[in-house]
């Protein structure tokens, strides 16, 4: 989480290490072919790197629904702290004994400062470690996925879905950053305002992006038309979080998810297609943002509600025809 203004608006962070891994031409990374190259290439190589990864945490959400759509499970493993951190680091109290089984320690600090001993910002996830060394190579969480596909295809599993087609490229980039700056981005900037008048505008300009994306989908299944892409990634793991956190926790409150008819059949539409549904844990979710954020939720109570079989109901979409994602072994 960044940290807000206590009179403005909340500001996020964008700055991470800029550390990109891409495919090895004549022994060595490439320079890849989108994107900035600000940080060192690391090389594409099978078994070395570990994904640190919360379920709890929605941008870490999108990695691991990622690697589980291109079928990377198998070349890149995956690390899963608890949903509770404290202000040095995520810790890993899920695995025995409290210590990552590949990585050998109990806090994700622990890679950050085994490569940058003075590391000055937070500890984030998604986190790509190299398990040779124990140091941490990347925590841009936007360019992580988006190598994951350009960079990893030689290892993606047969029929893996197409999450940047060439043709919609264009559009696809405006339309997440818009998801980005407005909706997953924008429920933050509502639950940590710092005055009447930043929230007051951060809420205006949230639900005008809502108000956007349920009129775009009320014609067509996906984000950007028949096929799933990573934009529809982007957008489902703040929509999984909206009514169990978001609504109230964050005081996005004018409608719940389940009042908007296509965007909640499109949320359920995704969770009920492999790959998506199986990366939520509602449970992590809200001890997470509960828990963690004291000065918005003082007692530590975590909600009882809402009941997540709500998700797997009938959601209709069928009818908007496209090409859904189906089961593979």
């Amino acid at each position: 989480m960044s940290d807000s203004d206590p009179t403005q608006e909340f500001s996020r962070d964008m700055s991470y290490i800029p550390d990109r891994i891409t495919k090895v031409v004549d022994g060595n990374p490439r320079r890849p072919d989108h994107g900035p190259v600000d940080g060192e290439l690391w090389p594409v190589q099978p078994g070395r790197y570990r994904l640190v990864a919360a379920k709890a945490c929605p941008w870490a959400n999108r990695s691991i629904i990622v690697r589980r759509l291109l079928g990377l499970e198998d070349v890149i493993s995956l690390g899963l702290p608890g949903p509770i951190h404290d202000v040095r680091s995520w810790t890993f109290d899920l695995d025995p004994g409290g210590v990552d089984p590949v990585l050998k320690i109990e806090r994700l600090q622990q890679a950050y400062f085994a490569r940058f001993p003075a590391y000055p910002r937070g500890i984030t996830v998604p986190a790509i470690v190299d398990s040779t060394s124990g140091k941490v190579v990347t925590n841009d969480f936007p360019w992580i996925t988006h190598d994951f596909y350009f960079e990893w295809q030689e290892f993606h599993r047969a029929g893996a879905p197409d999450l940047w087609p060439d043709d919609l490229r264009s559009e696809m980039e405006e339309v997440m950053e818009r998801v980005f700056t407005e909706v997953n981005n924008g429920v933050y900037r509502c639950g940590f305002a710092g005055s009447q008048e930043a929230y007051d505008t951060a809420y205006e300009r949230l639900w005008t992006a809502m108000d956007w994306l349920e009129e775009r989908l009320t014609g067509q299944r996906y984000l950007m038309g028949d096929q799933i892409t990573e934009a529809d990634v982007r957008l489902f793991t703040t929509l999984a979080r909206f009514d169990p956190v978001y609504h109230g926790h964050f005081k996005c409150n004018r409608q719940k998810l389940t009042e908007l008819p296509a965007l909640w059949g499109y949320a359920r539409d995704l969770f009920q297609t492999p790959g998506f549904g199986e990366t939520i844990d509602f449970g992590e979710i809200k001890r997470h943002y509960y828990v963690v954020h004291t000065g918005l939720n003082p007692t530590g109570i975590v909600p009882a509600g809402p009941d997540p079989a709500v998700w797997t109901t009938p959601h209709g979409r069928e009818a908007l025809g496209g090409r859904t994602i189906e089961a593979w072994d």
